[in-house]
């Protein structure tokens, strides 16, 4: 029931049934989108570490794109959720159409300087002319194509906000095994299919990420799925537009702020060369896979605040979001204690080994400690965004991330040297 995608208006009856018919598919969701990094980088990682660093360096960058469609978003999700809660699904599919239509200009701008600068961005970044000569070409697709990125988080958000989290996560399942099967056939060849190596990844993720658009513009078009988009809602309306792009502003840079942050930590970490980066590039993926799932159960609560808060009912709002924090907790905590003890393993599935395997053990289990604390975090920040407060998250990002955490980063592996110590 929960998969299918029965129910989408949750502002009554039990909230632990609510939870849980929202959490299942937006976890799998997650599950899915996660499998994209995982799935990249198990088979790159047999090309060499340039190409496994060549990935790390882009990511770092990547993620800004990540940022700015998440931080959108937010925005279309509690637009829609609000106006589903208050019986108006008009005025939601006009939101989702707009939200559309500002995701593609700004896709659009990032596609372009993304691939025409390519190499610089990698050269930036600290990597070495032999990583950039390899590795460009998978700089410019991902650049190029993240397009598939921002509509895939835009229209999923749209889903959820509408309470559909099954469609959204059928979204990523066909992506993904998309991805799944193109990866190894387009890295390494297969048949006529000449190998591409690291190249070869991006163009996978690519093909599959589109694809699952595609899918996502036929459930928005076939006048069947809670929200659907009709020619009457295919009109330019900038004032709500303007109205989303300052409710996003918020979570764009909430998310921004993050994302920059670990474009200077990748940054240090370049300078210790491209077997730590390689490492943590590694531990990264792992660590997106674990906690994406907490981020997915963390998606329900800002549906349920958003639908609840529509509805009048903001009692029923708070409490949704304290269960949801418990049951992250619960998650979240059994999951850090699976990365302690298995890290070696986990890092060494990858092909890791040397400098390469002790630096990504030591990185996962000391960012497995703070699982803990991101469940809670998780799911209250998606809770104010979901409320349409983008502003609090922000400033507790700000303060995480530029007052505590780079400085203390820059202090112990540069200035105090504790690379030295960890690393080798």
């Amino acid at each position: 029931m929960a998969i299918a995608g029965t129910e989408s208006n949750f502002t009554s009856g039990s909230l632990n049934k609510a939870i849980f018919m929202l959490a299942v598919p937006m976890v799998l969701e997650m599950v899915m989108e996660s499998l994209f990094a995982v799935v990249d980088i198990y088979f790159v990682s047999k090309l060499g570490i340039n190409a496994v660093a060549t990935v790390g360096l882009t990511e770092s960058v990547i993620m800004l794109v990540f940022a700015i469609a998440i931080g959108l978003s937010m925005a279309a999700a509690a637009m829609v959720a609000r106006r589903i809660g208050e019986g108006k699904p008009k005025e939601a599919a006009d939101a989702a159409w707009q939200a559309i239509l500002l995701g593609l200009m700004i896709s659009g701008i990032i596609g372009i300087l993304g691939f025409v600068y390519a190499s610089d961005l990698l050269r930036v970044m600290g990597g070495s002319e032999e990583l950039i000569e390899q590795g460009q070409n998978y700089t410019k697709w991902m650049f190029g194509g993240n397009v598939t990125i921002m509509m895939l988080f835009l229209i999923n958000s749209v889903f959820r906000g509408a309470g559909d989290a099954s469609l959204a996560m059928r979204t990523l399942w066909l992506a993904n095994g998309l991805n799944i099967i193109l990866d190894p056939m387009l890295i390494h060849g297969f048949g006529p299919i000449p190998a591409m190596g690291v190249e070869g990844a991006a163009i996978a993720t690519t093909i599959g990420r589109g694809a699952g658009v595609l899918y996502q513009l036929y459930h928005l078009f076939n006048n069947k799925s809670v929200v659907s988009i009709r020619k009457s809602n295919m009109v330019f309306r900038p004032a709500l537009i303007w109205k989303l792009l300052k409710v996003s502003l918020g979570g764009i840079g909430q998310f921004l702020i993050g994302t920059a942050s670990w474009i200077f930590l990748v940054r240090i970490l370049s300078i210790f060369g491209s077997e730590v980066v390689a490492g943590y590039t590694i531990t990264f993926r792992i660590i997106m896979f674990t906690i994406l799932p907490s981020w997915g159960l963390s998606n329900a609560a800002a549906t349920l605040v958003g639908q609840n808060l529509g509805a009048g009912k903001p009692d029923r709002a708070e409490r949704s979001v304290w269960l949801s924090s418990q049951f992250n907790l619960v998650f979240m905590l059994f999951v850090s204690i699976i990365l302690w003890v298995f890290a070696k393993p986990l890092v060494g599935f990858f092909n890791a080994e040397g400098l390469v395997l002790s630096t990504g053990v030591q990185a996962l289990r000391y960012i497995s400690v703070g699982y803990v604390f991101f469940s809670y975090g998780m799911v209250m920040s998606q809770a104010f965004n979901g409320a349409g407060d983008t502003k609090t998250p922000t400033k507790i990002n700000f303060l995480t991330y530029w007052v505590f955490q780079l400085p203390l980063a820059y202090l112990l592996s540069v200035i105090l040297n504790w690379a030295q110590k960890v690393f080798l």
